[in-house]
């Protein structure tokens, strides 16, 4: 029997995540507090989007949600605290923002903000927040055809990924003499129990609760996986073994772990970790 075993949940992009025991689903990804997943991101002096591949400290920010703020705390910093509530409708302070190939509006947070990410990742930078009005959409080659919205995510609302398929890299990686890897490393929304190694990649559907979603794209590997979470530097690389075994034609040879998955139904459906996961294989 599939089961949920976690739910992580990333306020800003490439900064650490929040391990809950519940959250909300809904098409653009999991929710907690009303807060999205990737509603945050952090971008460049020309508004480009910034993540662990260039700035690996980013890893080193913490974030916490509180009662009507987004606390962060890094080492050597003060600790910031962001408010939750969305700006004013008519609130002047936007940029646009490009995330790979989409521009999109976005509210751009204030100065004190700007001063505390560009002192810790040493460049100047800022953080934004995804604006209401703003429409972003995951790729219809991959979805079928149906509109799945996502925030500052690469490219999908959720990222899934079983416990076997780490389980069967740590082997791996240990009959060489390395440490086994934290799922923490591969950043998934959904972690499955329950199912065979790499039985996402097979899935037509998997549905818990009343809520449906379908794995729709093999997620090709970047060298975040490389970084250590608890140190914000790279090593060890878990990428020359994924390489033996896991090049995807599918997506013109790239190393793939874990599956981008979009929501057919149950907006709003709330999760919890040790709820029952209904498997649909694709054969």
């Amino acid at each position: 029997m599939a089961i949920l075993t976690a739910l992580n949940f990333f306020p800003i992009k490439s900064c650490a995540g929040i391990a809950l025991r519940e959250a909300t689903l809904t098409a653009a990804g999991l929710m907690s507090e009303q807060i999205y997943d990737r509603e945050w991101m952090v971008v460049d002096a020309q508004g480009n989007f910034m993540t662990q591949r260039t700035h690996p400290k980013m890893a080193l920010i913490t974030p916490r949600l509180k009662a009507e703020t987004l606390e962060l705390r890094a080492p050597g910093m003060l600790r910031l605290e962001i408010p939750l509530g969305l700006p004013h409708p008519d609130d002047e302070r936007t940029l646009q923002v490009q995330v790979w190939n989409d521009t999109v509006k976005a509210y751009d947070c204030d100065e004190t903000t700007a001063a505390w990410f560009s002192s810790f990742l040493g460049t100047p930078c800022r953080l934004v927040r995804f604006h209401p009005d703003a429409r972003r959409i995951a790729s219809s080659k991959w979805t079928g055809g149906v509109e799945a919205p996502t925030l500052f995510s690469d490219g999908y609302p959720v990222l899934v990924i079983s416990e076997a398929s780490l389980d069967d890299l740590n082997e791996k990686l240990k009959a060489q003499g390395r440490e086994s890897l934290p799922m923490q490393r591969f950043r998934p929304n959904i972690v499955l129990g329950g199912v065979e190694a790499f039985e996402e990649d097979y899935m037509e559907s998997f549905r818990v609760g009343n809520a449906t979603l379908k794995p729709v794209k093999p997620c090709a590997r970047c060298p975040i996986p490389s970084i250590d979470p608890a140190t914000g530097e790279f090593g060890p690389d878990p990428l020359d073994i994924l390489r033996t075994y896991r090049v995807n034609p599918k997506v013109d040879g790239g190393i793939t772990f874990g599956m981008n998955a979009i929501l057919l139904e149950g907006e709003g459906q709330l999760l919890h970790l040790g709820q029952e996961v209904e498997v649909n294989l694709a054969f």
